[in-house]
């Protein structure tokens, strides 16, 4: 318990006050001082015999970064209470226009409740809280702590994958190997980013316009399954995260049962919603650390982060984190992660033909 800064204000008023009675007489100056002792040995008072609110904090829903959540705390309380409360936030998260620190009225049953946005992926804690009590004029305060905190979790940030480039794409599809290339369908032209693999060259040979074409197969229909093992090197966990997560959800999108095998937890393959849950649950907490030898020889794709940038490997070609989400320009890649395999090249050159009809997929578990 202690004086606020009005009660100070109002303490140094009435020593003033007697000051000047001492010097001057006392008479006049009753008028002022009495009703302003009474006043703060009531705040005193009523300060003193104040009972300690009752708060509890209700769960908060997780959530990806840029959404809105709402803390709520639940109050139980004798009589109503003028208060400041001050709800402590951890760096991940804030406060929608300052409403973590509000000055209002507790009421019996009428919860607290304030928007907070998520910033950054992570398990973050809110709180602690503090509530601080004044009497009626403000005069004496009375601050209670509360130690409990609620915990947030806010997954990695997640890019859609079907806006990057296609040739990309097909790598990933040939990983799980979900069509049947026995069954064709149909011919159809060449569009940049297609598989050398599927293009028909001796239809192509036909052409009088010298345009090639390509084979379309009939979906098989069956879900396949793909192994993914993530590592990164200190300070790159936010980037693995988010290339993990963004490549899994792609995938599970397309019915594919995803496993992971991060450096501290290992998810079995499976689909549905809950296992994407559970996925972004782990990615969420995911701290660096490398997969042994055997992790990166049997993973289907290796996802990989460090000081050059993140790439997705599949069967030996590096694609770029960045491409792969549609960031860049897949014209415009240099460096680390730029991938060589004859599936990036143009049809046309020497390499084309002598590559025909040859399969670059990863091994797939029906």
């Amino acid at each position: 318990m202690r004086l606020s800064r009005r009660g100070w204000a109002a303490l140094g008023v009435i020593a003033f006050c007697l000051l000047m009675g001492a010097q001057f007489g006392s008479r006049a100056l009753d008028a002022v001082v009495a009703p302003l002792v009474l006043i703060l040995a009531a705040g005193v008072v009523t300060a003193y015999r104040t009972t300690r609110p009752e708060i509890d904090r209700l769960p908060i829903e997780e959530g990806y970064p840029n959404e809105r959540r709402t803390v709520e705390l639940a109050v139980e309380v004798e009589t109503p209470l003028s208060a400041t409360v001050v709800d402590a936030l951890p760096d991940g998260v804030s406060a929608v226009d300052g409403r973590n620190a509000v000055e209002t009225t507790l009421l019996d049953g009428e919860p607290i409740r304030y928007e907070i946005d998520l910033e950054s992926r992570g398990q973050h804690a809110v709180g602690p809280l503090t509530v601080t009590i004044t009497d009626l004029f403000g005069l004496v305060e009375r601050r209670f702590r509360y130690a409990q905190t609620s915990d947030v979790l806010v997954y990695p940030r997640v890019y859609d994958l079907r806006g990057g480039a296609k040739h990309d794409l097909q790598l990933l599809r040939d990983a799980v190997g979900r069509y049947d290339r026995e069954e064709f369908d149909h011919l159809r032209e060449y569009e940049r980013g297609d598989s050398l693999r599927d293009i028909h060259w001796k239809s192509a040979a036909k052409r009088a316009d010298g345009e090639l074409v390509v084979k379309e197969f009939v979906a098989d229909g069956r879900v396949g399954s793909v192994e993914l093992t993530a590592e990164c090197t200190p300070g790159y966990a936010d980037d693995l995260a988010t290339a993990v997560a963004s490549v899994a959800t792609y995938l599970l999108r397309e019915e594919v049962a995803v496993g992971v095998a991060l450096p501290e937890a290992t998810l079995e393959a499976e689909t549905g919603e809950r296992h994407q849950l559970e996925m972004l649950r782990r990615l969420a907490v995911l701290e660096p650390g490398e997969a042994d030898d055997r992790a990166r020889t049997g993973a289907d794709v290796l996802i990989q982060a460090d000081t050059t940038g993140v790439v997705v490997i599949v069967e030996g070609h590096e694609i770029p984190f960045e491409r792969l989400s549609g960031r860049i320009d897949p014209d415009t890649v240099a460096g680390r992660g730029a991938d060589e395999s004859a599936t990036s090249r143009e049809p046309g050159s020497s390499d084309d033909r002598s590559n025909a009809g040859t399969g670059t997929g990863v091994s797939a578990h029906a």
